[in-house]
């Protein structure tokens, strides 16, 4: 669905991406891993149209996204960055502005909006503080509403940059939970980056192993070729461990 073909991204003439190949298959929970500093995040922002690269092209199906308008790409593509910037909104206005890309300059709010917006407050359990500033909520709650926000924009595609940064375990497994059911009930095509192995390996349909600004492994999460391809760089072991019949994957150092 979204495809990187042949692409380069230098900065400051230090090269980030080195021609890079890599599709997002559509209807998968997708994770770019690797070390810090690889390039995880600025492939995230390539493919979002927020970087443009020095070479070679991005698609969103057989269109070139750097000539798609810019509402045209945000009916298809909605990104949550990393962001130490909290609005000073409530939650319910935070959540509406999310379907900026389907409205005029000077049309008020349609009834599609208001049920689009009230659908994503109630999937992401935002209802019982839809009335609360956002400077008022915990990390947790503040990032059920960012979802909220990417979820009414009503996009096939999401992409997310480390959504689970700063949260405790608890809510780092809540959030993902509601990133796995996004995916499975409304069938939206993810592409995260985390730098958490453990929600990475557990999580994901597929994982893309990067290092020095190369993708080194593109495979199914079970696979032992990208597993072998994370112990060798991030020096662990990946056990399998079964409980009722399902199976999990955990890092363990060596």
């Amino acid at each position: 669905m979204i495809r990187l073909e042949d692409v380069t991204y230098s900065y400051n003439r230090q090269p980030l991406i080195r021609e890079m190949d890599l599709s997002f298959e559509k209807g998968k929970i997708t994770t770019i891993v690797g070390p810090n500093g690889c390039g995880k995040s600025t492939v995230l922002k390539l493919a979002s149209r927020l970087l443009q690269p020095n070479k070679g092209k991005v698609y969103l199906e057989n269109q070139d996204i750097g000539g798609m308008k810019r509402k045209e790409f945000a009916r298809n593509v909605s990104v949550l960055l990393q962001s130490s910037y909290v609005p000073d909104m409530a939650v319910e206005d935070a959540v509406m502005s999310g379907r900026y890309p389907h409205q005029s300059p000077v049309s008020l709010s349609s009834a599609e909006d208001k049920r689009l917006a009230e659908y994503a407050m109630k999937i992401t359990c935002c209802e019982s503080f839809q009335s609360k500033n956002m400077r008022r909520l915990s990390g947790g709650e503040r990032q059920r509403v960012f979802l909220a926000m990417v979820l009414a924009q009503d996009t096939p595609v999401i992409f997310l940059d480390e959504p689970t940064t700063y949260l405790d375990i608890n809510v780092s497994y809540e959030i993902m939970e509601l990133i796995s059911s996004l995916n499975r009930k409304l069938g939206k095509t993810i592409v995260l980056v985390l730098h958490d192995l453990n929600l990475a390996l557990n999580y994901s349909d597929r994982l893309a192993v990067m290092e020095k600004g190369r993708v080194v492994a593109y495979e199914e999460a079970a696979d032992h070729r990208v597993h072998s391809c994370i112990s060798d760089i991030f020096k662990v072991d990946i056990r399998q461990l079964t409980e009722k019949g399902k199976s999990y994957y955990y890092p363990f150092k060596i």
